[in-house]
């Protein structure tokens, strides 16, 4: 079990069902039916790329990281592959049971993942790819949540699947700066990219920060009476959000920053996968849905728990 939990890396796993909850606020609908297959779908093609990663890098490991379960020889490798294509059929059956077009969201996120930890990973365009494979996730739920028979608990009519891009983009863009962090992680030796990731980082922040209000009077809930002079309920939360994505990624970058040892690397790829629970919930809330960025937020000591026990990296 252990061996499984660290190839797994299910401290991460945690980082994953905020991305439908996010997808289904921004086209305005709940949780519900659709949402569920969607989230199943994403943590069985989280899981899968986290064992075909290892699966991949099984000679690399062997070099760099030889406590890790394929090359301690405590998982072997046509297991870790034999999982992740298991993993990989699970996840698409789910999204199949949310509609055709869920299921067409999901297997160019499969065909994404499979894509980046095979060939792409260590090229130029492997942070692109994990970016696009994010942004994909969140699109998934979105087009989960709006499929005819979802049965979602919605007051308002769903909005289309292209109001999740703003959202989606900014989820990616945190992720291709996470990516970018980790190719140095197992030697470290990179200040320029924690610096230029930092300043992402609070630009991101500061993007959804303000466009919170505006997307709650453009958006699909728009038709709903609004108040842009007075302080909401749905506006401290959105700043509580804000704040915790911020202080969850930006100290370990600058300190990556000041000192590049593969330590300190590690930290700030961990706190950037742990920054995106808070910033889904921020992207909830900024979408009229606070009530699933607190679900979201939920995740966080769950998360904090058991990363002291199975690193996400």
């Amino acid at each position: 079990m252990r061996a499984w939990s660290e190839l797994f890396r299910v401290s991460a796993l945690f980082s994953v069902p905020g991305d439908a909850l996010a997808g289904a606020a921004a086209v305005g609908r709940g949780p519900g039916r659709g949402t569920a297959f969607a989230v199943g779908a994403s943590l069985c093609l989280y899981e899968a790329g986290m064992a075909l990663n290892d699966w991949a890098d099984r000679e690399e490991d062997a070099v760099d990281r030889p406590h890790r379960p394929i090359p301690s020889g405590r998982v072997s490798p046509a297991a870790a592959l034999g999982a992740a294509g298991v993993l990989t059929a699970a996840g698409l059956a789910l999204a199949a049971r949310a509609g055709r077009p869920a299921l067409a969201v999901a297997t160019g996120l499969a065909a994404t993942v499979w894509a980046y930890d095979l060939r792409l990973k260590h090229t130029k365009a492997g942070p692109a790819a994990m970016a696009a494979a994010r942004s994909l996730d969140l699109l998934l739920g979105a087009t989960a949540a709006t499929a005819r028979g979802a049965g979602d608990n919605v007051a308002a009519p769903a909005g289309s699947v292209r109001d999740a891009l703003p959202a989606a983009l900014v989820l990616g863009a945190h992720t291709y700066g996470v990516t970018a962090v980790s190719r140095h992680e197992a030697q470290g030796g990179s200040t320029a990219v924690p610096l230029a990731v930092l300043a992402t980082t609070a630009a991101l922040g500061t993007a959804v920060l303000t466009a919170g209000r505006a997307a709650r009077t453009q958006g699909p809930r728009a038709h709903r009476p609004t108040r842009p002079h007075h302080l909401t309920p749905a506006d401290l939360l959105l700043t509580a959000f804000t704040g915790a994505y911020l202080r969850t990624a930006g100290p370990p970058l600058l300190h990556a920053a000041l000192n590049p040892s593969p330590p300190l690397t590690q930290r700030a790829v961990g706190g950037g996968i742990r920054a995106m629970i808070p910033l889904q919930a921020a992207l909830a809330a900024r979408n009229g849905a606070p009530g699933s960025g607190l679900a979201v937020m939920a995740l966080v000591p769950l998360a904090r728990s058991l990363a002291r026990k199975v690193s996400p990296t």
